[in-house]
């Protein structure tokens, strides 16, 4: 009989052998999975790549020129600045009020922005191995051809909701030993190497106690029992919990969802694109439909170019790989008003921009020592 090897744990338990001692299961080996039509290149735990989809066979619907709004928006009254200013000082720990209080204001200018935004909601689809233990469940692999990946019916979203589902391919089950523990059931304890036993945690294995008494804890042995495994050198393989053989089948993975672009208009108030994301503004135009074509005698011609643009974008970025199932695209009129006020004798700017009239004011003059230096 082969001697048991030492390690710093314990000794190899003979039974399973060194070379059983790999303390990570190993990935499934490719001559585990059968072969079915439709999902080849599937390996275990994802990464084949998504599916691509089947061609649409929904017309391409006719271009419609939108209707003409009202492009035009109410300027901002002085009051309705005042107050705007007034709350976003109120909530400032380290701001003074009295620029807000005594402050005059000199003038305004209006800065109104357009934003266009385009939506495509799309659904993937990737294939995967995936197996669990085998506890006498159906095994219809060969019963019939499996479906084909885009013909798996699911009950899509909501439009524009992303959402997450996984499905169990049927025809796809077949039974294979557990490549784990190679359909032994159990696996070498990995705390004590297989032997059962480890360093005893009184006497670090000397089998004496500090004042060379003999450890009674392990009788002098310098080993115990390995609490992990309960002493037997194994333990019941996570793979299979004991079973031996795993039930192995394809899931297809189907992920819908919601691709954005925006494009905001040049404007020259400073206000970054960054600084207006968190704002709504008047919404002048919506479309949304299968597939759209671009925005049509829109007055700002930057605007029609970024329609054009995005949507040449996410036809070649997204069909190749995604079914897109609705498109959505929108025009909204964001308000800007820059205030010009006088205090102490000195000049200062703020801005009130968006539906909710949110304010910036980066060179507000009166804060704390501590504000200044943030």
């Amino acid at each position: 009989m082969e001697k048991p090897v030492a390690g710093n744990y314990g000794t190899v338990n003979p039974v399973y052998g060194a070379a059983a001692m790999s303390t990570a299961p190993s990935a499934p080996p490719a001559s585990m999975f059968d072969t079915v039509p439709g999902y080849e290149g599937t390996l275990a735990g994802g990464g084949g790549g998504y599916l691509p989809p089947p061609m649409p066979t929904v017309p391409m619907p006719m271009p419609e020129a939108p209707s003409q709004p009202d492009w035009q928006i109410p300027s901002l009254s002085e009051d309705r600045a005042q107050a705007a200013f007034r709350t976003y000082v109120s909530r400032k720990c380290c701001y003074s009020s009295a620029p807000v209080d005594e402050g005059v204001t000199t003038s305004m200018e209006t800065f109104n922005t357009y934003r266009y935004r385009l939506e495509t909601f799309t659904e993937s689809r990737t294939s995967e191995w995936s197996n669990e233990p085998y506890t006498a469940q159906t095994v219809d692999a060969g019963v019939q051809p499996a479906p084909g990946p885009w013909q798996i019916a699911t009950k899509p979203p909501t439009f524009f909701q992303d959402q997450k589902q996984t499905i169990k391919v049927p025809y796809t089950s077949s039974v294979k030993n557990c490549h784990t523990c190679l359909g032994m059931g159990r696996r070498p304890c990995t705390t004590c190497a297989g032997s059962g036993n480890k360093l005893c945690s009184w006497c670090k294995g000397t089998g004496l106690r500090q004042t060379n008494d003999r450890c009674m804890h392990c009788t002098g042995s310098g080993r115990e029992n390995c609490s992990s495994c309960r002493g037997q050198g194994n333990c019941e393989c996570a793979t299979c919990r004991g079973k031996r053989q795993l039930l192995v089948y394809i899931n297809v993975n189907v992920k819908w969802t919601t691709e954005k672009d925006n494009f905001v208009a040049q404007q020259s108030s400073g206000l970054t694109e960054q600084s207006l994301e968190s704002v709504t503004g008047k919404q002048l135009f919506q479309d949304t439909q299968y597939m759209l074509y671009p925005v049509l005698g829109f007055p700002d011609v930057s605007v029609a170019k970024a329609s054009d643009r995005f949507l040449k974008k996410h036809q070649a970025k997204y069909a190749q790989t995604s079914r897109v199932l609705q498109q959505r695209q929108t025009i909204e009129l964001i308000p800007i008003t820059k205030v010009n006020y006088m205090w102490k004798g000195k000049s200062y700017v703020y801005f009130v921009y968006g539906n909710e009239c949110e304010v910036n004011a980066e060179d507000y003059p009166a804060t704390c020592c501590c504000c200044s230096v943030m």
